[in-house]
């Protein structure tokens, strides 16, 4: 099997380690508008480059397509690979907005060509785990849930103004593993923010810190916390409790947590930093997932329309935050 990459950044070049390691994989072929960098991956990984996306998207070229480009080329990208009748990967975003998803949605469906999109958490052992327990009634029915995802150190200034905002960027993140994980759509979103750290989030029109309360599509109440500036590390967590049980997903060795009670150790580990570490496995898993569904012929375990559920419900988050009142997703779903 032949696959081709775009895009190698520090995410790009981590993908292409990951594909290159697939003992199905007989060929990895790189493409980068900067081509130094794409040889100096090229190199490191084992793989050959390509001179430009035309050369991968040539008939028999490759057999799958993994776009890691900037968010600006992913609608072109993911439409040129399946124009050309060939599965493609994308990390998140589909698009930089709402009508450029909805665009490259209704080309993907009519196309009949998989489309995967990089949502790693549902390759996640803890995740898969926790969604299982949920569906084989080990926790009973569904109360509420809790989501934290903080980032032990922010992004850069340069990056933030390009970014979407804090729920688009960051949070799209819990807002898709919770459809995933209870099976469930949300309803209604109050979200708030502030800015705690540095000067640019506010200068872009963005924040540092985050608080929400969602309401699912069965009643079910959900409370998100988030940050930019997480002094204990990196610290991704789901909390569900049920009328048997509670399962906490990201509540191991490493998580960045100290107990404040006398007598208690755990966690013991290495506080996680940064999210590849964190979910080197996950990552690893998502890419076999791909590689079997090109194999395979077989569908996506992780759609446009999955993400576009989940983008919307980032734009309402980002629209209460603003406005200051509860926003129902329907409010800012695109006309059919």
């Amino acid at each position: 099997m032949r696959i081709g990459l775009v895009g190698t950044g520090r995410i790009g070049a981590s993908h292409a380690a990951a594909i290159a390691a697939r003992p199905e994989v007989s060929e990895l072929l790189l493409a980068d508008a900067d081509g130094d960098r794409a040889r100096e991956v090229a190199g490191r990984v084992g793989a050959h480059t390509a001179g430009d996306i035309a050369t991968l998207l040539a008939p028999g070229a490759v057999d799958g397509l993994v776009i890691t480009a900037a968010t600006s080329a992913h609608p072109e990208l993911i439409l040129a690979g399946v124009r050309a009748g060939i599965p493609v990967f994308c990390e998140k975003p589909v698009a930089p907005d709402v009508p450029g998803t909805v665009d490259v949605l209704q080309e993907v469906e009519k196309s009949g060509i998989p489309v995967h999109i990089g949502f790693m958490r549902r390759f996640d052992a803890g995740y898969t785990r926790a969604r299982q327990a949920l569906r084989d009634g080990e926790l009973g029915e569904l109360h509420r849930v809790h989501a934290v995802t903080c980032d032990a150190a922010p992004p850069p200034a340069a990056y933030i103004p390009t970014s979407g905002g804090i729920f688009r960027d960051c949070h799209v993140h819990d807002f898709d593993i919770l459809r995933w994980v209870t099976g469930r759509e949300v309803d209604e979103v109050h979200a708030y923010g502030a800015n705690r750290g540095a000067a640019y989030f506010a200068e872009a029109g963005d924040v540092d810190t985050t608080a929400a309360v969602l309401r699912m599509d069965d009643g079910t109440m959900v409370t998100l916390q988030g940050s930019r500036y997480n002094g204990g590390g990196y610290d991704v967590r789901m909390e569900l409790a049920g009328s048997r049980g509670t399962i906490a997903v990201g509540l191991d060795e490493r998580a960045p947590l100290v107990s404040a009670e006398p007598g208690v150790g755990f966690p013991a580990g290495e506080p996680w930093q940064e999210f590849w570490s964190r979910f080197t496995p996950a990552y690893e898993a998502e890419i076999g997932a791909f590689i079997e569904m090109v194999a395979n012929k077989g569908e996506s375990p992780c759609t446009v329309a999955d993400a576009l559920e989940a983008v919307l419900v980032a734009d309402a988050a980002d629209k209460s935050m603003r406005e200051g009142r509860p926003v129902r997703v329907a409010e800012v779903r695109p006309e059919p």
